[in-house]
């Protein structure tokens, strides 16, 4: 019996180191840093082997807080290997409460003078890695969970020029920069959230009574940038379920063939839904229409 018992551990062992390895992926992960207006960043780049010239940039967004830097669980390095694409995870210095954060309009850290260029630093850092790896320049996607998603909305506003697409999984919108930045050009946009969310709430937070600012709700977020993208109409698909329903609403018909895709993960949390579905799969599918 004991033995029977050791071989079942070994098999669970070497079942769990395997999935590791698959997050993981094959090519290789190094930690660099980036100056950026005299504040320093860390970033992670991976690098599937063989990765051919000319191939996509992924940047990944961290959440509030986030420990879990570069967010290898997200399940891009397997993606990335398949499809041939560079991912850079950067990670945003800390505030005064010491948390590694991005710049999307917090309120405390608006009145804790935590506001930084970090759409800057994004911008900068593509460029940089683009001319060192020799990356294609017309082919840069940013997406993120939570506080990440936020940046992605934010780089959606303020960078359209420079990415080619965003998509956000459990982001949200600031009201502080929905009355202040207006979206400049058309761009691709996907969310990702679920319906049970408590921190980046479905209904928004428009009286602050989570502390972080008065947010708008999510359906009227994803509404935004599909008035901005001139989509005509919406197709519907529910996805095969694994735990959570998910309604994929597309946003479809949009200027130069841009969509907006709004996966609804009923009674979903706030989190990456890969209990729900494959996420990063979903997201890179939405990517890959717009690859040139």
């Amino acid at each position: 019996m004991k033995q029977w018992t050791l071989l079942l551990l070994l098999l669970v062992g070497a079942l769990g180191n395997s999935f590791a390895a698959e997050l993981d992926g094959t090519g290789t992960l190094t930690k660099h840093t980036f100056k950026h207006k005299g504040v320093e960043y860390d970033y992670w780049l991976y690098m599937p082997q063989n990765i051919a010239e000319d191939a996509p940039l992924l940047m990944v967004f961290h959440g509030y807080g986030s420990k879990n830097i570069p967010s290898v669980n997200y399940g891009f390095q397997p993606l990335a290997d398949k499809h041939g694409f560079a991912i850079c995870y950067p990670r945003g210095p800390k505030d005064f409460k010491g948390k590694h954060y991005w710049s999307v309009g917090y309120q405390f850290h608006i009145e804790n003078n935590c506001e930084r260029d970090d759409v800057g630093l994004a911008i900068r850092l593509a460029k940089h890695l683009q001319k060192e790896h020799k990356l294609s320049k017309e082919n840069l996607f940013a997406t993120g969970h939570s506080n990440g998603g936020a940046m992605s909305y934010i780089l959606a506003y303020q960078a359209s020029k420079h990415f080619t697409a965003v998509a956000s999984v459990s982001g949200h919108i600031m009201e502080c920069r929905y009355r202040t930045l207006t979206p400049k050009h058309p761009i691709p946009v996907m969310e990702v959230h679920g319906t049970e969310d408590r921190l980046s709430r479905w209904n928004g937070d428009p009286y602050n009574k989570d502390g972080w600012g008065a947010d708008i709700a999510t359906p009227r977020a994803v509404g935004l940038w599909a008035a901005a993208n001139r989509c005509t109409h919406e197709e519907t698909e529910v996805l095969p379920i694994v735990k959570n329903r998910v309604i994929a609403h597309r946003f479809v018909g949009g200027t130069g063939g841009n969509e907006v895709w709004f996966y609804e993960v009923v009674g979903g949390k706030h989190n990456w839904a890969g209990d729900s579905m494959n996420t990063a799969a979903e997201i890179w599918k939405f990517f890959s229409k717009y690859i040139k």
